[in-house]
């Protein structure tokens, strides 16, 4: 049976158009589609696309949980619901990162044991993929918050990018366990001392695409720093390129080349690629796409949350979790 994902239309920078017909790419792969937002800007997107009426949007309120509350007639509310009542196997929202974590929370809920959800995303690295997280649904975090992200990334690693035994290791300032934010400090106690997990120690930002681990733990603001960062210097670099081999003649014979192989090196690290970020820790998929995508972005999007849910992404790193005893025994934040 196809799965159905529940779309929010609303927040993308190109507008609700272009949402459609990145829904309408990924129908054509076999995935359905609950469209919500403005239907008049949407239009009849096609086979496999059921478009709902939900103009509201609440993706550039200023607080987030405020609007997602008052507002239960908005996109991503709606389309949150849809995940929670079982009409759709799994959301995608882009836009307001906050605004999709608060409807996430009240809709779908937060999976037993998890202190807060993390936004991971595996950083394009060529030939080594390297989970961080999390990458913008948490700007402060306790230590406690620090060590379940360091169990929840290396589940996600295993139960999604097939990597058996992940490397984890702590962002800060140092690789010196003493460097780092109290709260850094804190969590590489905990996690030097804890079990069922091979904690490689503190990595500066130099080491995010290195290879030395496999996961890669922050609190949301410094990852959401890190990651645009990284995705900048990326299309600076492959214009950078094009700039120079269009720059004489020779280049552009040279050029020639080396096109094929550029042109792969450009697409593994465009972030429209990817599809996006998991919203990990809650009962269901979620799948957070940049604003700015295209209609491509919000495909590859749409089609990484099918493959996550007939993956069962969430059930299994629920279940790593567990096993590994990371779940948190007691309600305490």
């Amino acid at each position: 049976m196809p799965v159905t994902v529940a779309v929010d239309a609303n927040g993308a920078d190109m507008g609700a158009a272009e949402v459609a017909a990145g829904a309408a790419l990924a129908a054509a792969e076999g995935v359905n589609v609950l469209l919500f937002g403005p239907a008049a800007q949407m239009g009849a997107p096609g086979p496999g696309v059921e478009v709902r009426d939900t103009p509201l949007s609440v993706a550039k309120d200023p607080d987030p949980a405020r609007a997602v509350r008052s507002n239960p007639e908005a996109s991503v509310v709606q389309a949150a619901g849809a995940v929670a009542s079982g009409q759709a196997d799994a959301l995608v929202a882009g836009g307001s990162t906050g605004a999709v974590l608060a409807a996430g929370l009240f809709e779908i809920k937060r999976a037993p044991g998890i202190y807060r959800p993390a936004l991971a995303i595996p950083v394009p690295v060529p030939d080594h993929p390297v989970t961080l997280l999390d990458v913008g649904a948490n700007a402060e975090v306790r230590s406690e918050h620090l060590v379940q992200f360091a169990y929840m990334g290396a589940a996600f690693s295993t139960a999604v990018l097939g990597v058996g035994r992940p490397r984890v290791a702590l962002l800060s300032n140092g690789e010196e366990a003493a460097r780092g934010t109290p709260e850094v400090v804190a969590a590489h106690e905990q996690l030097a001392a804890g079990a069922g997990l091979d904690f490689v120690g503190n990595v500066e930002g130099t080491d995010i695409t290195s290879g030395v681990a496999d996961v890669v733990v922050t609190d949301g603001f410094t990852g959401n720093i890190a990651i645009k960062l990284s995705e900048g210097v990326s299309a600076t670099m492959i214009a950078a390129i094009r700039t120079r081999v269009e720059s004489s003649l020779r280049s552009k014979l040279g050029g020639l080349l080396i096109r094929p192989a550029l042109r792969g090196l450009r697409d593994e690290l465009d972030p429209e690629t990817s599809g996006g970020a998991y919203l990990l820790g809650l009962r269901g998929t979620v799948v957070v796409p940049h604003g700015r995508f295209t209609r491509r972005g919000y495909a590859n999007a749409i089609l990484l949350a099918a493959r996550a849910v007939e993956g069962e992404m969430a059930q299994r790193t629920h279940a790593a979790l567990e096993a590994a005893g990371a779940l948190r025994r007691r309600v305490t934040a």
